[in-house]
């Protein structure tokens, strides 16, 4: 099983790569930039390339996570810089060696043009990929139904990528918070969910897991992330077991995105998953 947490960049690169290896982790999550920031960052290349080296030499992978006000429909007036910023995002990802960067999936826009937010997002995506040359991928991330947010079904996630122009730089991340606060799933329905989501291949594309529990129940639409042990989240851990265990996703890295001032730390956390549901 493949385990991980997210973890801070502040000192670097490779220093967040080594921060992962000190957990005993074999996967990990980052901001590539300010995480509160459209801004382009000016990287340090070498300490990228150090990055995607260490890596490579400890079997570690990772996922880059584009910063908070990153949107697929962003406003007119962030139109341009929203572009720019996913394209470094990309950039920075790519050098570090990341299988992808995390983006949410659009909100809805318009009230009376349901599909706007689907043209914005399909044009977003066409013009920044049109321009990418690299190997790390655009992962859409589902949505947990906040604010009239889209996203919140395998049919809308995998309508999006078969849409776009370019499908192959295209994957999935798939937030297990998000997909019980929206109802996709509620832990008593797995096999409906993975029967459903390998009919429309959504699984074939899925690169990613945010192993998130939640602090509020299936259905309520609100994005509060709970530890996984810790008994302070509504999906049951029987429910969590048969997530991950899932041969499904045997491949798939799973990043913890919990709490980390609440009792347990992301180190205890990847030790009892890879001590209770690792082989």
């Amino acid at each position: 099983m493949i385990f991980g947490s997210h973890v801070s960049i502040r000192n670097g690169y490779l220093g967040a790569a080594k921060r992962a290896a000190s957990y005993d982790a074999s996967a990990y999550q980052y901001f590539p930039k300010n995480p509160r920031s459209l801004t382009i960052k000016e990287f340090d290349n070498h300490d990228a390339e150090a990055c995607k080296a260490y890596c490579q030499e400890h079997q570690l992978q990772s996922i880059a996570h584009t910063p908070y006000p990153t949107s697929l429909t962003p406003s007119k007036d962030k139109e341009e810089l929203t572009i720019a910023s996913l394209l470094n995002d990309l950039e920075i990802a790519n050098a570090c060696g990341s299988i992808g960067v995390v983006v949410h999936y659009g909100s809805q826009i318009s009230e009376t043009d349901p599909l706007a937010s689907y043209h914005l997002m399909l044009y977003t995506l066409n013009t920044v990929l049109s321009r990418w040359k690299g190997e790390t991928l655009i992962l859409l991330e589902n949505n947990a139904g906040t604010k009239g947010a889209l996203g919140t079904t395998f049919e809308e996630l995998v309508q999006i990528r078969n849409l776009c122009e370019f499908p192959e730089k295209i994957g999935f991340c798939l937030d297990t918070c998000h997909a019980f606060a929206s109802g996709l799933w509620n832990g008593e329905n797995t096999e409906e969910f993975f029967k459903k989501g390998q009919e429309l291949n959504y699984f074939d594309h899925l690169k990613a897991i945010h192993l998130n529990n939640s602090k509020y129940p299936s259905g309520s639409k609100k994005d509060r992330h709970a530890n996984i042990f810790k008994n302070n989240g509504f999906i049951k851990e029987e429910h969590l077991k048969e997530m991950v265990t899932s041969p499904i996703l045997k491949e798939v890295p799973f990043i913890l995105e919990t709490p980390d001032d609440e009792g347990i730390t992301h180190q205890e956390e990847i030790s009892m998953l890879q001590e209770r549901w690792g082989q």
